[in-house]
């Protein structure tokens, strides 16, 4: 693997082979990461001015001030490593997933009488990991099918031997309540508790029919020795998991481990929904959507995004279906487009959970204007406005014990505050606590800047303070010939009004 740095003119020099290409700009921050299965051919179309194919990526193009490339051993390593330095460099230019959570897992740990424990962060923990799962609430219904089926101990005492021959431990609530058997004071062996983890862990990977099995042979064991009463439960068990797995399956449960990615775009964003499918039943399914940079193709952002829900899923199938066609190469994995049959259906159920997200996407994005101008229209009538006031700034005084003093501005666009838009003043001409004093430099400077760099004026303008600070402000706009152009109002501390 070799790392060298290009400017445009030394293009000529990139190999015939793939790898990364990191796009700098003058200041030498990362703008662009991109993957090539030719690195000398990929780059060298950007600097083409015939096949640059829209005014976006000549903007980017226009940026480039160099050009750094590492060259590895597949397309594959490509795809990795190109994910990695995106994450790495949060490059303006490269579309991005929303990763700013962390995953629900479920957690058996390795101890003597395993627990089954939710947890999000699987670092520094020793056991085994089921997950992650797409939310909350779909690990809960997983965990609350476990329970139901199984006496499974929820306490955190130390089961050793010794411990429990000691008596150090009593049973609790669970234990009267049949949830739990009591081998904290040896009321259950630990054969019996690991049978039912072994089980646990067969629905946890998705092997249901393993377990129906079980609980059938129970079933008939109880019945043919006239335990009524164990058969009745057994009975009852197999219902509860066939419920749960009515839910969940629908495709035929011999087609094993497959994924299911589906891409649908507009003009402006990705739509997308991921489906992690294992015999037969759906663990996963994950809409979202990514909002276009340079006006890339579908074609183009689906590895991406497919390779990115592989990751985060942590995803081992062997078989991966899409809804169009795509150049992937990714070792031991077929990508494939179905035509008939069951997986046919699996690709136009995730389609239609795509469209389905879509619409939703749209609706909710209407809903929100809608509730931010209906706020706006409320405030508009209260205060006697002409106009809808979309761009509002607030101003505030402070300081520390009559010294230092500073201000503040906020800024809310459309009913949402704008923090790139804030700002902090220090106070420059006024000495000790002058509220007034302060409030009118602050406000002459805002708007003397605004003035200046022919930017337009705020809709309405908030000055946290009585009439002392309100006509300070007023004063500073006279000063400006800006004085009645906006609205402004001051909020009374006492009463706030």
């Amino acid at each position: 693997m070799a790392d060298s740095s290009y400017s445009k003119e030394q293009i000529s020099r990139l190999p015939h082979q793939p790898g990364v290409y990191r796009f700098l700009n003058k200041e030498l921050k990362v703008i662009y990461v991109g993957k090539a299965k030719d690195l000398k051919k990929r780059v060298s179309s950007y600097f083409n001015k015939s096949s640059v194919p829209n005014r976006k990526t000549l903007r980017m193009v226009w940026e480039v001030g160099s050009i750094e490339c590492t060259v590895v051993n597949s397309e594959f390593d490509a795809l990795l490593l190109e994910n990695n330095l995106i994450k790495q460099y949060l490059p303006k230019y490269n579309i991005r997933l929303k990763d700013d959570k962390s995953f629900p897992y479920i957690w058996i740990p390795e101890e003597r009488f395993p627990r089954i424990i939710p947890i999000r962060n699987k670092q520094n923990y020793q056991g085994t990991f089921f997950g992650p799962y797409a939310n909350v609430v779909a690990m809960k219904s997983v965990l609350d099918l476990l329970r139901k089926l199984y006496t499974i101990r929820t306490c955190k005492y130390n089961l050793s031997k010794e411990n429990i021959n000691k008596g150090k431990f009593k049973v609790c609530l669970e234990y009267h309540l049949g949830n739990c058997q009591g081998p904290c004071e040896n009321l259950q062996t630990e054969e019996s508790y690991i049978k039912d983890i072994t089980q646990a862990k067969n629905i946890l990977k998705g092997r249901l029919g393993m377990v129906k099995t079980y609980f059938k042979e129970k079933m008939y064991e109880a019945s043919e020795s006239l335990n009524f009463e164990a058969a009745q439960s057994m009975k009852e068990r197999l219902e509860l998991l066939e419920k749960f797995q009515a839910r969940t399956t629908i495709v035929n449960p011999k087609l094993g481990e497959i994924d299911v990615f589906c891409i649908f775009s507009d003009d402006k964003l990705f739509f997308f929904n991921y489906m992690k499918v294992r015999h037969g039943s759906i663990e996963l399914s994950q809409s979202s959507e990514v909002r276009k940079k340079l006006d890339e193709q579908e074609d183009e952002v689906l590895p991406k995004l497919l390779f990115e829900m592989r990751q985060r899923y942590e995803s081992k199938a062997k078989d991966v279906f899409v809804n169009i066609p795509v150049d992937l190469s990714l070792e031991g994995v077929e990508v494939s487009i179905p035509k008939i049959g069951d997986k046919k259906k699996l690709v136009d159920l995730a389609l239609k959970n795509t469209l389905y997200h879509k619409k939703k996407y749209y609706e909710n994005k209407e809903q929100d204007s809608l509730r931010k101008d209906r706020v706006l229209e409320i405030l508009k009538k209260d205060l006697n406005l002409k106009s809808l006031p979309r761009h509002i700034e607030c101003f505030d005084n402070s300081n520390i014990q009559g010294a230092f003093p500073v201000a503040s501005m906020v800024h809310f666009k459309n009913g949402k505050p704008a923090k790139k838009e804030y700002r902090h003043y220090n106070i420059k001409t006024v000495q000790g606590p002058d509220d007034f004093a302060s409030m009118h430099e602050v406000t002459f400077r805002r708007y003397q800047r605004l003035q200046t760099e022919r930017l337009p004026l705020p809709d309405l303008i908030v000055i946290d303070g009585g009439k002392g600070q309100l006509s300070a402000a007023c004063q500073a706009l006279k000063e400006l010939g800006v004085y009645g152009q906006i609205p402004i109002i001051g909020i009374a501390k006492r009463l706030e009004e």
